[in-house]
């Protein structure tokens, strides 16, 4: 096997702490140049200003992308009250001028618990939320009205970590699709005093959280000397909190040519990671009723 093959045949996790400044395409394609592997992608953008946990899919894995990109998000977000932006962040223009706090935290407290839930949030005018095939922010530069609908988030989980008015510490834990600055924003408008991001750090991305993440300088270091492998994380992880089914060798063969196998008949319903002995994710699959039983039939392969 050559060098390219065996590039290939790498499959994995990088989870990186990315540096306010980068975008997340910038450390994709530090990634891309130092593993030598075009096959390589993010799982949720993070914006330039925000730092944390950034989960690059690298080799097959790339192909886990949806699964993973969909899942919760946990930031710690600094949200600065007394005024407003067009783009709910610093990077924006101001909208109203800055006026004293005289909200507590109990009170902010109490309208901050208002958010947890379902709830409709609608995205920034400034995102890269698509309006007839535009990109909204490309229409917000260009003075052009930005008309976003709303959208059902699932926000699980806010806490107060610092009271330092009028800056404050926020723990968010919510959906995919969730946009921190809208909340920010949304949180102003009903304390009638104004909101805006101010600092974002995302803290986890699915199972992975900052006590799994690289810092990229380090990273860097390890593509130069060239041992970056022992950060790369097994295909299988990015999904763990996903029930998993061991397959023998036997099975592993059907299943890697797209065939059903046998499943046990108190199976539950639903996606699940088929793991060979090795423990290698050999696809995903989906339990459906067989001739003669209930049967996993392979929704994914990751190796052929």
């Amino acid at each position: 096997m050559n060098s390219q093959d065996t590039k290939n045949a790498i499959s994995g996790v990088l989870v990186v702490d990315k540096p306010v400044g980068m975008t997340s395409h910038d450390v994709v394609q530090i990634v891309r140049r130092g593993t030598g592997i075009r096959r390589a992608g993010h799982t949720g953008t993070l914006d330039p200003r925000a730092s944390g946990v950034l989960v690059i899919l690298v080799g097959p894995a790339v192909r886990l992308s949806e699964y993973v990109s969909a899942s919760d998000k946990r930031y710690q977000a600094i949200i600065r009250l007394g005024s407003a932006t067009d783009t709910y962040d610093a990077e924006g223009q101001f909208t109203r001028s800055e006026i004293p706090i005289d909200i507590t935290e109990e009170q902010f407290e109490r309208e901050l618990k208002k958010f947890e839930g379902e709830i409709e949030q609608v995205p920034p005018p400034y995102s890269a939320v698509k309006v007839k095939g535009r990109r909204a922010y490309e229409m917000a530069r260009k003075g052009e009205e930005v008309k976003l609908e709303p959208r059902k988030i699932q926000v699980h989980h806010l806490e107060v970590l610092e009271w330092a008015s009028p800056e404050v510490v926020v723990d968010v834990h919510c959906s995919s699709g969730t946009y921190v600055r809208s909340l920010a924003n949304d949180l102003g408008e009903v304390l009638g005093c104004g909101a805006y991001l101010v600092g974002l750090r995302r803290t986890k991305n699915g199972r992975f959280s900052l006590r799994d993440a690289v810092p990229l300088r380090k990273l860097k270091e390890a593509f130069e000397v060239g041992n970056w492998y022992q950060y790369l994380i097994p295909a299988a992880e990015s999904l763990a909190d996903w029930p998993s089914v061991e397959l023998d060798p036997d099975e592993v063969e059907e299943v890697r040519h797209g065939h059903r196998v046998k499943a046990d008949p108190d199976s539950k319903p639903g996606l699940v990671r088929g793991i060979s002995m090795a423990g290698e994710l050999v696809a995903l699959l989906d339990l459906v009723e067989g001739e003669d039983g209930l049967e996993w039939q392979p929704k994914k392969v990751f190796f052929s």
